[in-house]
Order: structure tokens, then sequence, then C-alpha cells
């Protein structure tokens, strides 16, 4: 079956059947062009909780379908690859951040939303990488134990000097991956072109980026700039959606290597396997569910 072939399927499938299609921003551009709703995994997440459809299908990673489900415990939610799984998500166990919590006992937890159920139902917020500083700056703590992605918190800590920060040492594997020097190839290369980097990337790449921002951050950056020359320093299927969107624009990923295999995981056949017998459902017991939506809903409050 050809690519057009299986999207048109997919289309059918998921109109006869009654299912939201989620597709976070890193997806293939294939999997993007099905999607009824494309972005971080908080927009999707949204999504899912306003929608109609009593039925979702994440293509993502399994924090993110959690997430859905979470917010949206009457729907059911089906993950499009059940290996997909983030690295950041769950290099941090409960039992860890519960003895974090031990040497910190007065700090307020706040957990990236990359994180599993189990993280989150610990957690006293939850933040994404969009809202992250204006969350924390309305949280009534002075010191914050920031999990899992240190860089992120580091970020928070240098916007908001009246707060204490402690660390869990992780991060993102993939935006690790970029270094400085790549930095100043790419800059030694195309002298004009702007840095657009993640938070999640390495401090040093942070500091000499010209915009510093979310997924979706970076790509309205692109929609309202002036230049014509972007280096993005983030997962590189966002260099590739962007060429689509501006093809008159130049879009250079910062390094090769900024690729997650987990979101690739995903594909077409992926998504029309699940819409053809059902994929795995994502299930979470009722108590920890409503812990984990606790952080969650403290996010929304502050955030907006």
């Amino acid at each position: 079956m050809t690519m057009r072939a299986m999207q048109s399927e997919i289309l059918r499938l998921k109109k006869e059947r009654g299912v939201l299609v989620l597709a976070h921003s890193y997806e293939r551009r294939e999997v993007v062009e099905i999607a009824d709703v494309t972005g971080d995994s908080y927009r999707l997440a949204c999504a899912a909780k306003n929608a109609k459809e009593r039925e979702v299908l994440v293509c993502g990673v399994r924090f993110m379908a959690e997430t859905v489900k979470i917010l949206s415990p009457e729907k059911r939610v089906i993950l499009s690859e059940k290996n997909a799984g983030c690295p950041m998500a769950e290099q941090l166990s409960a039992e860890e951040l519960a003895k974090l919590k031990e040497i910190y006992p007065h700090a307020a937890v706040a957990a990236y939303v990359n994180t599993t159920a189990r993280l989150k139902a610990l957690a006293d917020v939850c933040v994404t990488s969009s809202s992250a500083v204006k969350v924390l700056s309305r949280l009534d703590a002075k010191e914050i134990l920031f999990v899992p992605d240190s860089h992120l918190g580091r970020y928070c800590r240098k916007r908001l000097p009246d707060k204490i920060f402690y660390f869990y040492e992780g991060g993102c594997p993939v935006h690790l991956q970029a270094q400085k020097s790549d930095v100043e190839r790419m800059k030694a290369e195309y002298p004009e072109a702007l840095l657009l980097a993640h938070p999640e990337c390495r401090d040093e790449i942070v500091d000499a980026a010209d915009y510093v921002g979310s997924t979706s951050g970076i790509m309205d950056f692109v929609k309202t700039s002036d230049a014509t020359e972007f280096i993005i320093g983030t997962e590189n299927t966002i260099a590739e959606h962007l060429r689509f969107e501006y093809p008159e624009k130049k879009f250079i990923p910062l390094s090769e290597e900024l690729v997650c295999a987990d979101m690739r995981l995903t594909t077409l056949k992926s998504v029309l396997n699940c819409l053809s017998s059902g994929g795995e459902e994502i299930t979470l017991d009722e108590p920890l569910r409503l812990a984990a939506k606790r952080s969650l809903d403290k996010m929304i409050e502050l955030g907006g």
C-alpha cells in the first residue's frame, strides 16, 4: 500500500469510528498530515479533554498518552506504538523522587510534564517548557525541587533569582547530543542565521541562542520573524516541518544527531494498525490518576 493510500484509509477509518488522532510535533510529516491536532504534549492533552470524540489515538510517547488519560478519564486512550517511551520521563523513579523529597523537605516539587504518572503523583506542580517560568514565578514556594530536566530547571533559575532551586541531574538524551562545537560550526557556515533552541539543550547552547522556547514557541517565532535563515536546535523533524510550511526560508538542523528514536517508531502503518485492530489502551488506577491530576491542575491554575 502506498503512503497516500494508507493516509486515505486512516482518514476513512478515523471518521468511521469517531477517533480523534493527536500527533506530537516531533512525529514524521506523513503522520502529522493525518492528525486532527498537532502540538506539544500539553496542547494534545487539552485538545483531547475538550473534544467530543470518546476515543483518542496518541501518536507520541507513553507519558503523553498517560497525560491525556489523566485529564480525560472517561475516554478510551490508545498509544500508537507500545514501545514508544521517553528516556527522560523514565530516568527518575518514584522511589528516587521520594528520597529527594526527604533531602529537601521544604521544597515544592516541580515536575516537567515529560514524566510518568507516578512522578506527577508525587509532585506539587507540573510545568511545560513554555509555561515553566510563568508557573514557578506564581508558585507560593521559595524553594523548588525541579525534576527531571536540570537544563530546563537552570533556565528557570536564571529568570527567577528570588527562588532557590535544587535539581535532579537529568535531561533529554536527544537534546544533549548537541554541543557547543555544533553552534560554532553552524554559525561559521551560516553567519546570518538565527539560532532557535529548546531549553532542554545544554546551557551553553541556550546562552548562545537568539531565541529559546518550546517546540510550539520555535515554530511561532519563525512565523512572525522577518529572518530567512534559522538554525534549529531541537528534534530534527521540526526543521522538516518548517521547510514544508515556509519553503521560501532556510532551516538548518543544529546537529544531525538530534533525532528521537522513540518518536520515529510511529509510522502510518502503526496508526492504521491501531485503527484496524484497536492498539494498546492506556489505563491508570483511579487513586494514581487523581494524585497525578493534582499537579496538572495546579499548572493550569498558575499558567492559564
